[in-house]
């Protein structure tokens, strides 16, 4: 086994305690004592782990487990060895040891010069400073710990080629020969990537092993063009279905992208993909420019007295908005969504003029940062840095993600910042909720009976399950989703392209459907289960809950459709005549906890009932069965569907709203309710549903089934 391997386990058994450390390696020393190891978040799955493991010192030895199974010469694998123990440590050392560090010049912050840096000063006699190493072994050993990792980051598009052309050093100094600094790098590499995934080393093997034999033969190379970086910047994301080509051309078309970002051609780009990840490629791009226009980066430009000093940066890092974006959710790291939508709505207002120019948006509770330090003057920081009033702000929003108190959260922070509430779907689950959405395809199949024509505006298509229900079965109609919410468009987009779909997405406002197509040019518009969101959300008079709500939905829709189109809606319905009421038996024993809670906390009208028992009441139908809907979703649901009415109109009332709102052009015809299934399932070992003399009763219709007509001169064919 390796001595390094040996360390390790004995600190690790307990045989070499915290006192007996300074025995150990300084390497082991460092690691071991990390208090807040600089850790890439990529690849983490809990951020709360990271408190009761050392994930910097883990990862090091797997590194070596792997340098183990090699087989290399003794030499090589010595000499590798000292590589990989020393080649993390700036990611280590106790808060007073690493401000120590930072005065003593060790850039902390790119770890594999710091570690270098380290690796000279503690490992060496240190005389030679920290750029250099006192024997050609060391000095090997130096260079290839400052070049730790980058082939693995050039190959992701985080840094230019040139980045890696010191290891040619090795050769030309006639310490290793060509076939030597070959084996030398493919190992290394290997250790490298396979201790992070085994599976991702084969995937990656071969592109190393060209880009090695490159630097070992001299051949002139080119770095990538700005998309191409971009693109490899972008993996994950055109892997989850991210139509690279199609928006890059689009960017394009708004400002020369390649000329506008050429300073970054020189330069490296750490914790890119680990910040990024989940934003937009021109999210992306509009952080980089404002990091390339910023005051930071332009007084060098500017500076009289050292005009070449631009070129000075040569390392732009995003780790502090890395560490800014996610938090931990039951055990696994999570996105910050709050922060995320607070981001994409600066970087939207601010056009890219304004961000060529230099310019700062008036936004008292939101900017952006970036900044180098004194001790660091060749990298650049950046970040988004909120109010204090948003940093609680959105604390409290996930503290309160599983009690009623969420959804006035949220409400507050969208108040802060000036947003719509309608304008996202969910932030807290919002990635379950979509998936849920999608497994309503066999409720949602029957819309296609009853749809006309070739053109099909698909209102608040959520994950797109109807969409796909659409293409599947009617080829020939062009399908278009139309949704307010900026996720649901942005998961759509990504869809559309991984399954590669035909459908069409646009981010649109339901009660304004004139905007986004042409009066009269839609055949059929579906409302499958969003007119009653469209009522529970969006105020209209100052208030919430408005059936005018509903009434200008169908007035934007109607106004859309063509001559003989149709409006379908699938929606929730209340029962007739409202005054009847129902017993619920609870069989569970937090059942009448829940119903008062839910009483207490339901937004969209006063719910009533009659205590009996302990574990029965007597209640209006309509207010049963609004309660029954969010007690069916569960808890997980619940901070939601108390902010939802399902049941917003009896069939005479919707009858009455149609008539009343589109007049005599609208023809119905037809006005179907029925049960949803499931509901009775649901529920069958959770309460007893009885009339008002406490006989056995059924669960009345749900759902309903409406098909407008508009009536004109030309009608479109089914």
């Amino acid at each position: 086994m390796l001595h390094a391997l040996e360390a390790i386990e004995r600190y690790k058994s307990g045989k070499s305690q915290q006192q007996h450390l300074q025995h150990e390696p300084e390497w082991l020393q460092w690691l071991a004592a990390a208090e807040k190891p600089r850790i890439n978040l990529e690849r983490i799955h809990s951020i709360a782990e990271l408190q009761k493991i050392n994930a910097v010192l883990d990862y090091t030895e797997r590194t070596l487990q792997v340098l183990n199974g090699l087989q290399l010469s003794f030499w090589m694998k010595e000499l590798l060895e000292e590589v990989l123990a020393w080649s993390e440590t700036a990611k280590g050392g106790s808060l007073d040891q690493r401000r120590t560090w930072q005065q003593q010049g060790i850039n902390l912050f790119v770890h594999n010069i710091g570690s270098a840096q380290l690796y000279s000063l503690y490992a060496t006699d240190g005389s030679n400073g920290l750029e250099s190493a006192t024997s050609p072994k060391q000095e090997i050993i130096r260079i290839l710990i400052s070049t730790h990792g980058l082939i693995g980051q050039y190959t992701r598009g985080e840094i230019p080629f040139a980045e890696n052309i010191p290891l040619r050093s090795l050769m030309t100094e006639g310490w290793v020969t060509d076939s030597e600094l070959r084996t030398l790098l493919m190992a290394l590499n290997q250790c490298i990537i396979a201790a992070v995934d085994s599976h991702l080393w084969n995937q990656v093997q071969g592109e190393v092993e060209q880009i090695v034999n490159r630097i070992v033969t001299g051949t002139e190379h080119t770095d990538w063009s700005v998309k191409e970086r971009l693109s490899r910047l972008r993996s994950n994301s055109i892997r989850q279905g991210e139509a690279i080509d199609e928006t890059y051309a689009k960017l394009e078309q708004q400002f020369p992208v390649e000329q506008q970002l050429a300073p970054m051609a020189s330069r490296t780009l750490w914790y890119v993909e680990s910040a990024m990840r989940d934003f937009s490629l021109e999210e992306m791009v509009k952080v980089f420019l404002l990091a390339l226009h910023s005051e930071e980066w332009n007084q060098e430009k500017t500076s009289p007295s050292n005009a070449s000093s631009v070129t000075s940066i040569r390392h732009i890092s995003f780790e502090p908005l890395m560490n800014t974006m996610y938090y931990d959710y039951k055990g696994a790291k999570k996105l910050n969504i709050y922060k995320k939508r607070m981001i994409e709505k600066y970087l939207e207002q601010y056009s890219w003029e304004q961000i060529i120019a230099g310019e700062k948006l008036p936004y008292p509770h939101l900017g952006h940062r970036v900044e180098r330090y004194p001790d660091l003057p060749d990298t650049l920081f950046v970040t988004f840095e909120f109010s204090p009033a948003a940093e609680k702000l959105i604390a409290f929003c996930i503290e309160a993600e599983k009690s009623p108190l969420y959804e006035q959260a949220v409400l507050l922070l969208f108040d802060l910042f000036g947003l719509r509430r309608d304008a996202y779907d969910r932030f807290h689950n919002e990635e379950t909720y979509l998936s849920d959405m999608n497994s309503s395809g066999d409720y949602k199949k029957v819309l296609l009976d009853y749809m006309v024509g070739i053109r099909v505006l698909d209102i608040g298509p959520g994950g797109g399950v109807l969409l796909d229900l659409i293409e599947q079965e009617k080829p020939e109609v062009e399908a278009i989703g139309i949704d307010i919410s900026a996720n649901v468009i942005e998961a759509l987009e990504r869809k559309k392209q991984r399954e590669s779909h035909h459908w069409h997405v646009m981010k649109g406002d339901a009660l304004q459907l004139n905007q986004y197509v042409e009066s009269g040019t839609v055949d059929t518009v579906i409302f499958s289960s969003i007119l009653h969101e469209l009522y529970s959300y969006i105020e209209r008079d100052g208030r919430r809950f408005n059936t005018d709500t509903v009434a200008a939905a169908l007035q934007s829709a109607f106004q859309v459709l063509s001559a003989g189109g149709r409006i379908l809606i699938r929606d929730g319905i209340m029962s007739e005549p409202e005054t009847q009421k129902r017993r619920i038996r609870f069989l569970e024993p937090d059942g009448l906890r829940w119903l008062e809670r839910y009483a207490a906390d339901f937004k969209g009208r006063e719910i009533t009932f009659e205590r009996i028992s302990d574990d029965e009441v007597m209640m209006p139908i309509n207010d049963a069965m609004e309660f029954l809907y969010t007690y069916t979703w569960g808890e997980e649901a619940y901070v939601h569907e108390i902010q939802e009415q399902f049941g917003v109109f009896t069939p005479q009332a919707y009858e009455k709203c149609i008539r009343e709102t589109l007049g005599e052009q609208a023809e119905i015809i037809k006005l179907h309710h029925f049960l949803q299934e499931g509901y009775t399932e649901a529920l069958v070992d959770r309460i007893h549903f009885m009339d008002e003399k406490g006989n056995p009763a059924s669960l009345p219709d749900s759902t309903c089934l409406i098909v407008i007509e508009k009536k004109g001169k030309e009608g479109v064919t089914e």
